[in-house]
């Protein structure tokens, strides 16, 4: 198994922060606990009827069945889902 050092000392940091806001959070990082997350969050995405990207700001939203939103603030997830600039004509149809 890989070294999950790295995980786990980013896990703990967020927790300390949200004990600082006096918010309580949990961390899975490894075992049962993180495939239980995982399947969670594939069943949540599933959800998802819409997306958009917002590179410029570091955000993704996305839109569910239900109609809520879901905002994700990342450096990497609005540029993973952005298309490539391109200066070529797209065909006429």
């Amino acid at each position: 198994m890989a070294d999950n050092q790295p995980v786990e000392d980013a896990a703990q940091r967020v927790l300390k922060l949200e004990e600082e806001l006096e918010s309580a959070g949990n961390a899975a990082t490894a075992g049962q606990e993180l495939q239980l997350a995982h399947e969670a969050l594939h069943k949540w995405v599933e959800t998802v009827v819409g997306v958009v990207s917002s590179p410029g700001v570091g955000r993704v939203t996305l839109i569910h069945a239900n109609g809520n939103q879901s905002k994700i603030a990342s450096p990497e997830l609005p540029y993973l889902l952005s298309r490539p600039a391109t200066f070529e004509k797209e065909p006429e149809a």
